[in-house]
């Protein structure tokens, strides 16, 4: 573990110092509190101590208090728009625009590494500026690719190896739930492996943690109880604040013990993620380590060499979709019953949108009508009411464009590996495949393993008709040469669409 680096910088004086504090308040080295972190390393606790440890944190800089408006340089990330930096340096986008005119008018994703000046309005409860982990690090996406889990866990030493638990229907090893997790959520496996052994020792320390049936990662809900739901509910959570960064809507957050923070405007998606979590499970010293160069980056470094080598590039600038048809027939007309809302699980992102035959709206009975495949493509996975259709070729769904079809009937939709041309047929829409009120298929797209939102700069896009975000999840609308459709489960005409199909 990341102890053994660190242990080595404390000089002597410092453990006498330590050492003394313990003798004279033995409650400062008591056993911590189960729901709170704790390292998991069999190194002596003295020498585990936060105190010694953050001395050799290397201090951020602060930002100044700028006067309100001020220019200050930034250089685009991957993934980076308008609208959300924007949210970010607390401006607006018309400002950004009048400093940077060269920034073309119909601009989607900028340039990795684009310079801009962009006006900024000073907060002065912003968060650490030091990234944890690039974006690419994030997601189920480039660097996961050819990355086999299962072989990688049974070759460490730690207890994740050896435990076994049910999801998805089927009982599986550790490392099997990492994998159905990421592929699910589309989080990496080896972030997640990271997260696991820094707060756990999961690849290193052989001893199963006491609460490997309970609350492991510290989240005390009954629906999430044992290691493959914590799991879960890790997946979740990062998505959740990853994609309320990209969209902006991350802004002020309180911290565990109740002190606000805001994300600095400099920030990527994956380390205000991080940041987040480890400030609603950790006491201020054990965050500020764990968000530091000595914390989860440390780990993640040991296992799996620099996050910050290599090509950092998720989302390339001036990013368009391919051209898309509807997932409905020529000339039939179907309702849009389902605007941007969760891809997979709850809360963000809003990358999916649904879609309903008119006939059968509002009830489950069986749909005489095919759901199609809205693009070229191989289908790379299948599961329970789920397809994901891989659109460039290579049929790995970690890079490139992919597909997600959800509440396709089982037994409807085409094998894995099986080749499909845009218009055929993936599927008929269903009930199945959890939640649903009533026969309708669920879509989202991915790219490099990064949902994409359905609203905003990156709309999606079908025969021309843009996807719009509503005020709530599943409100939204269809528009087209000033024609506006909104989204409702009712069918009602102002929710129908007719499909005309691409002309080729």
């Amino acid at each position: 573990m990341k102890i053994a680096k660190i242990q080595k910088k404390i000089n002597l004086k410092q453990i006498i110092l330590i050492f003394n504090l313990c003798i004279l308040s033995l409650s400062a080295c008591a056993p911590e509190a189960r729901n709170e972190f704790v390292f998991s390393s069999p190194v002596p606790a003295v020498e585990l101590t936060e105190v010694a440890i953050l001395e050799n944190v290397t201090p951020q800089p602060t930002r100044p208090a700028y006067l309100p408006g001020t220019l200050v340089e930034y250089k685009a990330q991957s993934g980076d728009t308008l609208p959300a930096l924007a949210i970010h340096f607390n401006t607006s986008e018309s400002e950004i625009r009048t400093a940077n005119p060269i920034i073309p008018s119909d601009v989607t994703t900028l340039p990795p590494g684009f310079p801009m000046q962009i006006p900024i309005y000073y907060e002065s409860i912003w968060s650490s500026s030091f990234q944890i982990v690039p974006d690419i690090a994030f997601v189920y996406g480039p660097r996961d690719v050819d990355f086999d889990i299962v072989s990688f866990v049974n070759s460490q030493p730690g207890w994740l190896k050896n435990i076994r638990d049910t999801v998805g229907e089927k009982t599986r090893s550790g490392a099997e739930v990492i994998l159905y997790v990421s592929q699910l959520f589309s989080v990496s496996q080896k972030l997640i492996l990271a997260i696991l052994e820094y707060q756990t020792g999961a690849l290193s320390n052989p001893e199963i943690p006491e609460e490997i049936n309970g609350y492991l990662l510290s989240y005390q809900d009954p629906l999430h109880k044992g290691f493959a739901q914590q799991i879960v509910w890790l997946a979740n959570y990062l998505n959740n604040t990853y994609y309320r960064w990209r969209d902006g809507t991350m802004t002020t957050y309180k911290h565990s013990d109740g002190r606000l923070e805001r994300p600095d405007p400099w920030q990527n998606a994956a380390t205000v993620s991080l940041q987040y979590y480890y400030s609603q499970i950790m006491n201020r010293d054990r965050y500020n380590l764990a968000i530091s160069e000595l914390g989860l980056l440390d780990t993640y470094t040991q296992y799996f060499s620099d996050p910050w080598q290599g090509d950092l590039t998720l989302i390339p600038g001036s990013f368009h979709q391919p051209e898309f048809i509807f997932p409905f027939a020529p000339g039939q007309t179907w309702a849009y019953t389902g605007g941007p809302h969760t891809a997979w699980g709850t809360g963000e992102p809003f990358s999916a949108v649904d879609f309903a035959p008119a006939s059968a709206v509002g009830g489950c009975s069986p749909s005489e009508y095919d759901a199609l495949a809205i693009a070229d493509g191989v289908i790379v996975r299948t599961g329970p009411a789920y397809v994901v259709l891989d659109l460039d070729g290579d049929g790995d769904e970690k890079t490139g464009w992919n597909i997600f079809y959800l509440h396709l009937a089982n037994q409807s939709f085409p094998k894995k590996g099986t080749q499909l041309k845009q218009g055929e047929q993936i599927g008929l829409p269903s009930c199945e495949g959890g939640t649903s009120t009533g026969t309708h298929v669920h879509i989202a797209r991915k790219y490099n393993g990064e949902w994409i939102l359905a609203g905003g700069p990156l709309a999606f896009d079908f025969e021309g008709w843009k996807v719009g975000s509503g005020k709530s999840a599943y409100s939204g609308t269809l528009e087209k040469n000033g024609i506006v459709l909104k989204a409702c489960v009712c069918s009602d005409k102002s929710s129908q669409i007719t499909a005309k199909g691409l002309i080729k």
